[in-house]
């Protein structure tokens, strides 16, 4: 009878380890629900007019993003459920959250007090075409995990990532911010506060988010030695004028990532013409 119960014992044992996960891999999925959390935070900051503080939370929404992942690489603790949540957070981060914080800042905060009411509609169809892009680009991306990727293309997005998108959207208001705490160029400010042109930016950063352009990527970029020392000193001066003046830096950033979608296509097409002149069979002489 000792024989056949202990045997029964082993089996309950090794059956209940199955259903276990470690503590670790809960960690990530956290950081994921953390950046949420902050996109919904921002969404409500920017409801009650209060724009500084939806920046912070956008701001600390991006960094949980960009760490959740490199967190379940380094605990081993990468999951399907962990990538769902992924993109459900990112669409909320840098697709509604942007678009809602457009959408009251172009329109005068929560009342729109004195703005037309058809500018009004207007602002706000071009906000939810902004955040269905960034779906429309989260769901593409997700579909396409599983297909091989061309050489050429691995220096490259296929479209503006939904982190670039809510950073080249949010820059107007950023350098407006950053222009109105030093009270300096005022006719810039207006400008740049336009709903007309904030519809413009909606409109068009939603556009490149859901095209298939390339866009520059930085994971796979490698820096020869020589050019070691430039890019070194090119960062320290990027980190002093961070310190310096923080929020002018990042608009500013932001204004010259999207002058690099041009420049990152003629690379592209370079690119692909030099990949498929090699592939090409060699004709006979």
């Amino acid at each position: 009878m000792s024989r056949f119960r202990l045997r029964g014992r082993r089996r309950k044992t090794k059956s209940t380890r199955h259903d276990r996960i470690p503590l670790r891999a809960i960690v990530p999925n956290l950081i994921t629900s953390l950046a949420a959390c902050a996109g919904i935070t921002s969404i409500t900051f920017s409801s009650e007019g209060r724009f500084l503080p939806a920046f912070w939370a956008l701001l600390i929404a991006c960094v949980c993003d960009g760490l959740d992942g490199r967190v379940a690489r380094m605990l081993k603790a990468s999951s399907k459920l962990g990538a769902e949540l992924d993109s459900l957070a990112d669409f909320v981060n840098f697709g509604v959250a942007p678009a809602m914080f457009m959408f009251f800042w172009l329109t005068g905060g929560p009342t729109h007090e004195g703005v037309d009411p058809t500018l009004v509609r207007l602002t706000l169809g071009s906000a939810l075409f902004y955040a269905m892009c960034d779906c429309f680009r989260l769901a593409r991306f997700n579909t396409m995990l599983e297909q091989p990727t061309l050489p050429y293309w691995k220096h490259f997005f296929l479209g503006v990532p939904a982190p670039g998108g809510a950073w080249m959207v949010l820059s107007p208001a950023v350098l407006v911010s950053a222009l109105d705490a030093k009270g300096s160029f005022p006719a810039l400010r207006e400008a740049l506060q336009n709903p007309y042109f904030g519809i413009f930016m909606l409109l068009f950063v939603g556009s490149l988010m859901a095209s298939r352009l390339p866009t520059i990527s930085l994971k796979s970029v490698h820096i020869s030695k020589s050019y070691m020392l430039p890019v070194m000193a090119a960062l320290l001066l990027l980190i002093a004028f961070l310190v310096s003046n923080f929020w002018l830096t990042i608009g500013v950033v932001g204004i010259l990532y999207i002058c690099t979608v041009p420049v990152t296509g003629l690379i592209f097409l370079k690119s692909k013409a030099r990949y498929e002149q090699q592939a090409a069979p060699s004709e006979a002489p």
